[in-house]
């Protein structure tokens, strides 16, 4: 079990890495699944919610991604060859930021250290870096904020001027199941916390709670317990 910190509310919903297993999750928070919505050129639009898993108080998810039951753990961590190590950035997130220039009325900012490869920041004619400088037209402004809003582990936030707080979208306080649709068919996403549900590592050390997040279940990521995209690699290996 990690070591207490008072950053962490014991009395309500958060998440606990464990030193070489699952993620136990406290609290009794809603699990659901989700799956992305693509064009008909595979661009991702949205997510469509697909069901609910039940759950009954505290429980406990697969991290190292050979569990049976996923996304429940079923113990497979222990005998599993994998890399436990938890090695993400603990900083807030704004030591980390970059702004994209060029905005007209709108300020976005990326965190490359959070970012999943989730595809919600491009269509198949350019990527948010790019359409930023269009932004002083209101119908790109509007796509690039959507776009933005989407992206499951907030790798990309905006403000409409500089000195007013960040948008961020309304989520609920849930674990999603993600499936993500490629080229090749659909394949296991990571787990994707919304609603500002803390994480605490399993040394004690807490992460800067934040609406969206998006943690490794296939124990393939760089920078566990956050997903780095390395399963769609490893999906586009397996081809």
């Amino acid at each position: 079990m990690a070591a207490n910190n008072d950053s962490v509310p014991r009395d309500g919903m958060w998440i606990e890495v464990e030193a070489d297993g699952p993620y136990t999750v406290h609290g009794d928070v809603p699990l659901v699944r989700k799956t992305q919505v693509v064009s008909e050129y595979g661009e991702p639009l949205t997510w469509q919610k697909e069901g609910e898993i039940a759950t009954d108080g505290d429980y406990q998810l697969c991290r190292c991604g050979q569990s049976e039951e996923k996304p429940l753990c079923d113990c497979s961590h222990r005998y599993a060859d994998w890399d436990a190590t938890e090695a993400a950035d603990t900083r807030p997130t704004s030591e980390r930021q970059r702004v994209i220039p060029g905005g007209t009325n709108l300020i976005v900012k990326r965190d490359d250290h959070l970012c999943s490869e989730s595809g919600f920041c491009a269509d198949r004619f350019a990527k948010i870096d790019q359409m930023v400088s269009g932004t002083g037209d209101t119908r790109v402004r509007s796509l690039v904020m959507a776009m933005v809003e989407r992206c499951p582990s907030g790798a990309y936030v905006y403000r409409t001027a500089e000195g007013k707080p960040e948008i961020e979208p309304d989520l609920p306080r849930q674990i999603a199941v993600t499936t993500e649709i490629t080229s090749d068919g659909p394949i296991d996403g990571p787990l994707w916390i919304t609603g500002g549900i803390p994480v605490e590592r399993s040394d004690g050390d807490p992460f800067e709670t934040r609406n969206r997040v998006t943690l490794c279940n296939c124990g393939l990521s760089a920078c566990k317990p956050l997903c780095d995209g390395s399963h769609r690699l490893h999906a586009a290996e397996m081809k």
